[in-house]
């Protein structure tokens, strides 16, 4: 296995990780009070949903279409 699609498999896991911690936070005392005042959940909960889309993507895209070739 290549480097590079160990690593897709970390971001991959990584990305996973980050998006249910995330939608966990989603459901905190918290984020519930300041999405019913400002229609918007905190700016960590935020970061955690989109940080862990754009991981899981780039993990992926790097777990599919890793090297190819004669090396591979």
């Amino acid at each position: 296995m290549s480097p590079q699609r160990l690593l897709g498999i970390v971001l991959l896991v990584v990305g996973v990780v980050l998006l249910i911690t995330g939608m966990n936070s989603s459901h905190s005392w918290n984020d519930q009070l300041s999405n019913t005042f400002t229609g918007h959940f905190t700016d960590n909960t935020q970061w955690y949903i989109a940080g862990g889309i754009v991981t899981g993507i780039v993990g992926l895209s790097m777990l599919f279409f890793g090297p190819r070739g004669k090396n591979a």
